[in-house]
């Protein structure tokens, strides 16, 4: 899989610090680059972002019978709620929280959803290699937002994996947590829950969150590494695998289709949560 990221050249959406915007801005973002590495429009990209404090819901979290009290509870300490247009379970964004987008053509590059993971894992391994043998990939049962590709060390995760597929592009994304108390992210979600369902039976089983199976790699690694460090990291990373790659933000052609999917993405959001 490391050879498939040297056989073309790559984008680099460095959007890390823009945490001002919502995080339907960075969904709006990877619709749009879907839509161009799809029709091949632009090269296969590598998109990096960082939000404030903001809890991502799923349609499913939408659908839990006191939601309007859980996101009151999440509004109350600070975060705000909003839910995003692809499946998956609740995720807290944050100032410690890199996440990342690698962006490809289903036409260049067919690939099933298994091996687009397993892309996502092998670029984080590349990208961390002091401790590449020790990341794991399998579901964390307790972890928020649990996964079959969920990412961890010793047990503990540290980031999940997810990923979108329209017009041609595939999407695959992946939250980082970096600095900060992992324990601490998930007892949040862990509230939510708890609130969200006051104990009432539901079809669809929700997770039973044990904050103590997530950290992030700062208590991980006992290091100080920095979202800003990983991020830097990746075109050092690129650089050094002889990979190639151009920074390009978007053009002024390349923003009308972005301003497109974010009325899109902003509509499907305010119906959501106007339900």
């Amino acid at each position: 899989m490391e050879q498939f990221f040297q056989t073309c050249e790559w984008r680099l959406v460095d959007e890390s610090n823009l945490q001002s915007r919502s995080p339907l801005a960075s969904f709006a973002m990877d619709d749009t680059l879907c839509h161009l590495v799809g029709h091949q429009l632009t090269t296969p990209t590598i998109r990096t972002w960082v939000h404030k404090e903001s809890v991502v819901l799923g349609i499913q979290d939408h659908r839990l019978p006191f939601i309007e009290q859980g996101m009151h509870l999440l509004n109350a300490q600070g975060y705000t709620p909003i839910v995003r247009n692809s499946g998956g379970l609740a995720v807290v964004l944050d100032p410690g929280v890199l996440n990342i987008s690698l962006v490809i053509s289903e036409k260049e590059q067919p690939l099933s959803i298994n091996s687009a993971f397993d892309m996502m894992v092998q670029f984080i391994k590349m990208l961390l290699p002091e401790i590449a043998e020790y990341i794991e990939a399998y579901e964390i049962v307790g972890s928020y937002c649990p996964g079959s590709y969920d990412l961890s060390i010793g047990g503990k995760k540290f980031a999940g994996i997810s990923q979108r597929r329209m017009q041609g592009g595939i999407a695959v994304q992946i939250y980082l947590c970096i600095e900060g108390s992992g324990s601490e992210r998930a007892e949040l979600i862990k509230q939510f829950y708890e609130r969200s369902l006051q104990q009432e039976e539901t079809k669809f089983q929700y997770p039973r969150i044990e904050p103590s199976v997530m950290a992030s790699l700062q208590e991980l690694t006992g290091t100080n590494m920095t979202v800003v460090d990983l991020n830097l990291r990746i075109q050092q990373m690129l650089q050094q695998r002889g990979i190639n790659w151009v920074l390009t933000p978007l053009k002024s052609t390349e923003n009308e289709l972005y301003m497109y999917y974010l009325q899109r993405v902003l509509q499907r959001n305010q119906s959501m949560l106007a339900k």
